[in-house]
């Protein structure tokens, strides 16, 4: 595959190591298995075939029996599921449960959590992406012993051949002559040639199964983003540039909306931080998307694209794009649309925001420090001018979304109260039926099911009128894959405007 070089090389290079989200692979989920709540993990094994890691901790006080893990890859016309497995009970925790999950084939799978208990039974979907993203290493030690091996096998193998040659006709307790024992050297010889190209034929064949997997390793398709001048206003395209999405013998499946919209992309000013934007852009054509840009200050921007696949697939697509000087005028292209400049509404520096309708957004973090790879308080409140709890609404159907970056573009994630599962991806695997084996049936299903729930300006999907008022505090289940410091941005709605609260996390390394 053909890669044009962009700006920021690192930023791109980031880019490969990860599928939905970016450094960040591992899924979190945080929802209800019938009664029962669960807070569920899943560790990618960046193998394909793999084995990921699995932990389901139960959420509600409800005494649960047994609990059941069965991963179920997206394609129903693969074969039915393997029966599910028991996960186990972690000592010293009644409350968590591990297991251990093959993933045999890339792509998207519905992992179903099933708790059993005294309140029934209930099941929890939760889509999960298995992509190869890395080479497992052969440890150093267990080369060599395995290398030491092979020589005493080789060298056995030798003189056991030698052996039957020189003395397998020969009568019980007969010396061998010199014409068995020249045969004997004659046979040792052959066989050493033999068995050493023997060993060069597997090497070749090991290199050729290397390499088809390395040229197999997952990488998002490349994006190429520009801005253009449109009358008072700027415009930014985002074209999916790559052979294999442009390619129309692609096997990748078609789009389907998340949150009402096929694509959400993520601005963010690189260095500085201080300038943000939370578009959904149009698309034009089967490979550009377009949207209105808002009047960010000029600079050197990361771009950031979220889709979802009609099989499940959630990506994340990376570029970098150059604004120049600010537009005289911005009409935003969806009503979902929002951006802000650090300065002008809230500040990076504190755990209490004060938004731009005068509400306060208070971080409720506490006293603790955040630390790799373990339950990070991502808890948020908010309350009105007047300090009590604010009235919210649901924004895209969520009462929020979190969007954190490390400062170096290392990770980007977008969350939300479910975690980092994507909604459309959650929407394939539950309404997927067994005739959905043409590419774009379920996707044209989809659709209309958006529309259906109505339709707002621009034929953005409306949530009005549709989800009850969110609550006016809101929690994120995640878990920070790398140490460093993060930028934060916390959306919510209220009385029709989105208001974006910023905050400064330092993640240290576990003790």
């Amino acid at each position: 595959m053909t890669r044009r070089a962009v700006p920021f090389a690192a930023l791109a290079a980031i880019a490969l190591i990860t599928s939905a989200h970016v450094g960040s692979p591992d899924t979190y989920f945080e929802g209800a298995a019938g009664p029962y709540a669960v807070r569920v993990i899943v560790r990618s094994p960046g193998v394909v075939p793999g084995l990921a890691q699995i932990t389901v901790r139960l959420l509600s006080p409800r005494d649960a029996r047994r609990v059941l893990v069965l991963p179920i890859y997206w394609d129903p016309r693969t074969a039915a599921p393997p029966p599910p497995d028991v996960a186990q009970r972690v000592p010293g925790d009644s409350t968590l449960y591990s297991a251990a999950l093959w993933l045999m084939t890339g792509g998207s799978y519905g992992v179903q959590v099933t708790v059993e208990g005294a309140a029934g039974s209930g099941t929890a979907l939760v889509p999960v992406i298995a992509v190869a993203t890395r080479r497992l290493a052969l440890d150093r030690p267990l080369g060599l012993a395995l290398l030491a091996l092979g020589a005493f096998l080789f060298v056995g193998a030798v003189t056991l051949i030698g052996a039957a040659v020189r003395e397998s006709g020969l009568e019980p307790g007969a010396e061998p002559d010199r014409r068995h024992t020249l045969r004997s050297r004659a046979a040792m010889g052959v066989a050493t040639v033999v068995l050493a190209l023997a060993l060069l034929g597997g090497r070749a064949w090991w290199n050729r199964v290397d390499a088809a997997y390395r040229t197999g390793l997952y990488e998002p398709f490349h994006a190429t983003a520009t801005v253009r001048t449109a009358g008072d206003g700027r415009v930014l395209r985002l074209a999916i540039d790559d052979t294999l999405w442009t390619n129309p013998k692609r096997q990748w499946t078609p789009l389907v909306p998340d949150h009402g919209h096929l694509m959400h992309l993520f601005l963010v000013r690189d260095s500085t931080l201080d300038a943000f934007a939370h578009l959904h852009p149009l698309p034009v054509d089967s490979v550009t998307f377009e949207a209105a840009l808002p009047p960010l200050v000029p600079g050197h921007y990361r771009v950031y694209a979220d889709i979802v696949h009609e099989s499940g697939f959630a990506q994340t697509l990376v570029a970098t794009v150059d604004v120049g000087g600010q537009a005289r005028s911005w009409r935003p292209t969806d009503p979902d649309d929002a951006w802000l400049r650090t300065g002008e509404e809230g500040r990076g520096t504190g755990l209490s925001q004060t938004l731009a309708d005068g509400s306060i957004m208070t971080w409720e973090r506490g006293a603790a420090p955040i630390v790799v790879d373990q339950d990070a308080p991502l808890r948020f409140s908010v309350t009105d001018p007047a300090g009590k709890p604010a009235t919210l609404e649901p924004y895209m159907g969520m009462a929020g979304h979190l969007m954190l970056t490390r400062d170096d573009g290392a990770v980007f994630v977008h969350l939300h109260p479910a975690g980092t599962v994507s909604l459309a991806a959650l929407e394939t695997f539950a309404l997927r039926q067994p005739g959905d084996t043409i590419r774009g049936r379920l996707a044209a299903r989809l659709t209309e099911m958006e529309k259906a729930a109505g339709t707002g300006e621009q034929g953005a999907v409306s949530h009005r009128n549709v989800l009850p008022p969110a609550p006016s505090s809101l929690s994120f289940p995640y878990a920070f894959p790398k140490t460093g410091h993060y930028h934060i941005w916390v959306q919510v709605k209220r009385s029709g405007r989105i208001l974006t609260g910023v905050f400064d996390a330092l993640v240290q390394p576990a003790s």
